[in-house]
């Protein structure tokens, strides 16, 4: 019976399923950044979390503003986020293609 509720039966279902899929996309790469930011916290790299958080941010979405950045040695710390960042932020965006290919809007002979 709740197979039979999630089946993807329908537009309303179809819609359902991408903003499931972004909203789990989200969750995941917010989840990385607040590991991010308590790291850098943990390792006394920054004196509280709002910066630390902060910093994460900026960091794992390349923005790199250079408002706040760390000690020298933990720069290459850093680096790694952003590439951490980058490649998560691809290979999610991959995902949610893939899976608009599936169910969503992408689907071969329907368009938006």
């Amino acid at each position: 019976r709740l197979v039979a509720f999630f089946r993807m039966h329908g537009r309303r279902s179809r819609v359902l399923a991408m903003i499931s899929v972004v909203m789990g996309l989200f969750a995941v790469m917010t989840a990385e950044v607040w590991l991010w930011a308590g790291i850098y916290r943990l390792l006394g790299i920054f004196s509280d979390f709002e910066t630390a958080l902060y910093f994460s941010t900026i960091t794992f979405s390349t923005v790199g503003y250079g408002d706040v950045v760390p000690a020298h040695g933990w720069r290459v710390l850093a680096a790694l986020e952003g590439i951490n960042g980058f490649l998560l932020i691809g290979w999610s965006t991959a995902y949610l293609i893939a899976a608009g290919t599936r169910v969503g809007p992408f689907r071969v002979g329907e368009h938006f």
